[in-house]
Order: structure tokens, then C-alpha cells, then sequence
């Protein structure tokens, strides 16, 4: 894990995720100097992984993301839209649920949570209705967007973070396949 995380530490300085997204500053390009060379080509934003990997409030999705053998496919050329839980999100998990759904064992478990908090292709904030819509993992999440935009009942806290290959919305909680049972690990 650290191997994957020490190349981000830069990331980690330039990507902020807070409680709304008052804090994701607008794009600008710096007014060209003319000693600048012509050749400079703009930084391109990083992956899905990349992003998560280099803000602290995603760490325990990283690890569950690298257990469940997924960082390639988060990586991969997407486009994804990520309903992204915070470390507070898994914390708020019945007790020890974390640390069994990161045993070998439980991989396959792991990748259904996972990939259920994965829709294809890139939906910004501006563009969600409400409805249900189909998952990575095959089921569907419920969007509402009275009062705020809600996946599953869990409220979305940020939007809108840009990666290469797709979107990250950050959620207040772990969203569960309708057809598994916490209790039962």
C-alpha cells in the first residue's frame, strides 16, 4: 500500500475534498508569459486511484479497493462515476465489519460492495436526476434529489471531482447491495 501511495503525496496537496464543494477551486490557465516555452503542455488530471490514494479521507476505501484486486480496473480507461465513502463512512460499519470484508476470504463480498458504488460512464452533478440507475456491480442505486442528491439514502457531500477517467462524488455512508447481510460475515 505504501508503494502505491508514496508517488501521490504531491496529489495529496493539490486534492481537497471537504464537506461540500465550495472548497473544488475552478480550472484557470495562468496568463502566458513570453519567456514561457511553447512546448508546455497542461498537467492532465490523474485517475480515479491516484485522486482517492492521495486524500487521507480515503484511505480505508483505498485499502478495501486494493484487497478487493480493483485498483487496475479504477484505473482503467472508464469512464466511471464513484459514489466515493469517506473513512468516517466505513467507520459508521457495525464493528469489525471493515476488517472481515478485508480478509481474503471475503474478497468476492468486498467486490460487490465495491463496485456497487461504481456507475459507468461520467455523471457530473449537473446532469443527475432521480431515479434508479444501474451499477458496475449490476443492481440499482436509488438517486433522489429532494433536499440534496442522496444515492441509497446516503448524502452526497462533494461533487464533481474530476479524474481522467471519470467522476468522483463523495458520499456520507457505505451504500449495501440490497442482497447482502452485514450480519452474516
Amino acid at each position: 500500500m505504501r508503494k502505491l501511495l508514496a508517488p501521490l503525496a504531491l496529489i495529496g496537496l493539490l486534492v481537497s475534498c471537504g464537506g461540500d464543494d465550495s472548497d473544488v477551486a475552478p480550472v484557470t490557465e495562468a496568463p502566458m508569459e513570453a519567456e514561457a516555452p511553447a512546448e508546455e503542455a497542461p498537467e492532465e488530471a490523474s485517475d480515479i486511484v491516484a485522486i482517492a490514494s492521495g486524500n487521507e479521507d480515503f484511505s480505508t476505501l483505498v485499502a478495501a479497493v486494493a484487497a478487493a484486486g480493483l485498483v487496475e480496473v479504477l484505473q482503467g480507461e472508464g469512464p466511471f462515476t464513484v459514489f466515493a465513502p469517506t473513512n468516517e463512512a466505513f467507520a459508521a460499519l457495525p464493528a469489525g465489519l471493515v476488517d472481515k470484508l478485508l480478509l481474503p476470504e471475503n474478497k468476492d463480498l468486498l467486490v460487490k460492495i465495491l463496485t456497487y458504488h461504481v456507475v459507468s460512464g461520467t455523471v457530473l452533478a449537473a446532469d443527475v436526476t432521480a431515479g434508479d440507475v444501474p451499477t458496475v456491480e449490476g443492481q440499482n442505486i436509488t438517486i433522489t434529489t429532494d433536499m440534496g442528491v442522496k444515492v441509497n439514502g446516503a448524502t452526497v457531500t462533494a461533487t464533481d471531482i474530476i479524474a481522467s477517467n471519470g467522476v468522483i462524488h463523495v458520499i456520507d455512508a457505505v451504500i449495501l447491495p440490497p442482497d447482502v447481510d452485514p450480519s452474516a460475515l
